[in-house]
């Protein structure tokens, strides 16, 4: 093929499939309607001779497992706890992170907050924009506070001028901002197609592992909530952080997808104020602010965030419907779990909610998909319904079968520890979870069988 000749190819946009010409359904990820037409220009081989063949010069060995050594893994602290606990224990150099949200939710305003935390502590940062000019970066970062001479800014998208920036300084950390910006002179579509987020991508993770340099990426994300581009752009990087919460809310939950360097069940929760982001450390009573006290169909019910009890009150609402089909709504979990548990309850119960309207929210805008929280939600829809109040001081969890009976969690220890530090007087807990629950001084915990039981206490 002829150097720089352009030729058209379909790229799909989950998986980065291509094919010569336009596919209703990828035959990669089998998705449809996702393969987009670009206009890329063909390379040039310029590789002498083939793999494996000649002399062998210059072939890699296999390694033996045996004979790798494990050094101990040093890892940078951010500044930021909850940014570390979710990295798995600080940023590890040489790994190439992506930081996806929707418009607005503070990414960049991160980001810059551990640029000002790492500059601060003595590290060379690199903070490269290609959204925002020098100037509207220093009225964002005077209102984060002071930052040190180590933080240096560069306004670019060419990928072949940052690349010669990043190999010639050296830093420690490298921030783009973001990923849909950066373009290649090399490759004839536009900025933000599949083909430029994949070799822009591709570029930072060879600098990330040949100048051991560690490299955070901002990502847009579509309006299904993943990050723009081909789904590979997940793939080859190290970790896979979103940012998440309503943009209208006071409160930012980090959570990881992905992660080589540690767990991904862990979260990390922020509120946005006029400084900046500021870090919860205590989300459970963050969550818990604001709580009525003796209204019926509300609930304090546990879920577990990686190692972190999580602490969150489940609104509930139960009235007669004037139309033949009642209305169902579920705000912050899944609806169709809400109908499931609806029905457990006429059928093992007896009570007739047919034809009741039900809506069921979790109060704070977080969203929870753990089967822990299904006897809380049970015991919201009963009292609710019932119109009796449940005690204020009372903690539920459990998993609910189909059959009534209640089902055990995991860490239920954890979870009335929690209860009893932020004042809990009870805790109604899976019968089966008593004996795991060693030290309960302070706090009543009550075991339960099944969902009548359960109900009984109200």
């Amino acid at each position: 093929m002829a150097k720089g000749k352009n030729t058209t190819v379909f790229f799909c946009q989950e998986c980065g499939y291509e094919s010569a010409k336009w596919m209703g359904q990828c035959p990669g990820c089998k998705a449809w309607n996702t393969l987009v037409e670009e206009r890329v220009t063909a390379a040039v081989k310029g590789r002498g001779g083939t793999a494996g063949m000649g002399t062998g010069v210059g072939r890699p060995e296999p390694a033996r497992l045996s004979q790798v050594s494990m050094g101990s893994e040093e890892r940078i602290s951010t500044g930021l706890e909850e940014l570390d606990r979710v990295l798995g224990g600080g940023i590890v150099p040489g790994s190439l992170t992506l930081v996806g949200g929707d418009p607005g939710i503070g990414k960049s305003t991160l980001l810059l907050q551990v640029c000002q935390r790492l500059a601060n502590g003595g590290y060379q940062v690199l903070y490269i924009s290609g959204e925002e000019s020098l100037r509207q970066i220093k009225i964002r970062a005077n209102r984060v506070g002071e930052f040190s001479d180590n933080l240096l800014l560069l306004c670019e998208t060419n990928l072949e001028v940052v690349e010669g920036v990043i190999r010639h300084m050296e830093p420690t950390v490298v921030i783009i901002d973001s990923i849909q910006t950066m373009y290649s002179e090399q490759v004839s579509a536009a900025p933000g197609s599949v083909s430029q987020v994949r070799e822009s991508t591709n570029l930072f993770l060879q600098l990330a592992k040949g100048l051991n340099v560690s490299i955070f990426i901002v990502g847009h994300v579509t309006k299904e909530g993943t990050v723009a581009g081909p789904r590979v752009l997940e793939h080859m990087v190290d970790t896979v952080l979103y940012f998440e919460g309503d943009r209208h809310a006071s409160y930012r939950i980090l959570r990881g997808v992905k992660n080589r360097f540690g767990s991904t069940n862990e979260i990390g929760v922020f509120e946005m104020r006029e400084e900046g982001l500021i870090q919860v450390q205590n989300p459970s009573e963050f969550m818990l602010s604001g709580r009525p006290e003796g209204a019926s169909g509300s609930v304090v019910a546990c879920s577990m965030e990686g190692t972190r009890p999580l602490l969150l009150e489940i609104q509930a609402l139960v009235c007669g419907s004037s139309f033949g089909i009642p209305r169902r709504q579920a705000i912050g979990t899944d609806l169709n779990r809400v109908n499931l548990l609806m029905a457990v309850l006429e059928k093992r119960v007896g009570l007739q909610m047919s034809a009741c309207d039900a809506y069921v929210n979790l109060a704070g805008g977080i969203r929870i998909a753990e089967p822990a929280i299904d006897l809380g939600i049970v015991m919201a829809l009963v009292s609710s319904f019932k119109g009796r109040a449940i005690d204020h001081r009372m903690l539920v969890f459990g998993e609910v079968g189909l059959s009534g009976e209640v089902r055990a969690v995991s860490m239920a220890g954890q979870r009335v520890q929690e209860a009893r530090k932020l004042g809990f007087a009870s805790c109604v807990v899976p019968a089966v979870c008593m004996d795991s629950i060693k030290d309960a001084e302070g706090i009543k915990v009550i075991g339960v069988k099944s969902v009548r039981d359960a109900i009984d206490l109200i």
